[in-house]
């Protein structure tokens, strides 16, 4: 199984910006969906019941709603974080778990960042019943309402920690 190290089948330099493109182009799609169709502090509607429901929130801040009220200088951090990781990928070609993952965090990044600078607040809709019953039986509240940008950055980030531990055990020990 190839490691992030792995030099061999690097994807071509366009293949990540189709991808953050696409999931930014989703993120967008799915928070107008949820402008339109949803309204704030409305009880929750059952998407997959139990499992995935729709409730409309708003975050001036990041992840559960830490620097509230700093939306516009999140938003310029979180662009230049992206773009630079996409820059990064396009300039040096990676592997193609390496690219995707990059991808994935870039695309999340930038689908926030387009929240922050045009509304000043970024948009969530996504709460997990499942998710919060676990938070709150380890006393510490609510899960946090999420987007899809949310979800590229930590499923993103997920993937790069386990990748990494896959490669390091998979090396020969000298």
């Amino acid at each position: 199984m190839p490691t992030l190290s792995d030099h061999p089948r690097r994807v071509p330099a366009w293949l990540p910006l189709l991808l953050a493109a696409l999931l930014i182009v989703a993120d967008q799609a799915l928070k107008a969906w949820a402008l339109a169709n949803l309204q704030e502090n409305a009880p929750a509607q059952p998407f997959i019941p139990g499992l995935i429901d729709w409730v409309l929130v708003f975050n001036t801040g990041a992840a559960w709603s830490m620097f509230s009220g700093s939306a516009a200088p999140l938003a310029l951090g979180r662009l230049l974080i992206g773009l630079g990781i996409l820059v990064y990928l396009f300039v040096r070609p990676q592997p193609r778990l390496l690219s995707v993952t990059l991808s994935m965090i870039a695309a999340g990044a930038i689908g926030n960042a387009i929240d922050g600078l045009r509304q000043g607040r970024v948009t969530d809709m996504i709460h997990s019943p499942v998710l919060s019953s676990v938070t709150q039986a380890l006393n510490a509240g609510s899960f946090p309402i999420f987007n899809l940008a949310d979800s590229c950055v930590v499923l993103g980030t997920i993937l790069l920690v386990v990748a990494s531990f896959i490669g390091d055990r998979r090396k020969p020990r000298i």
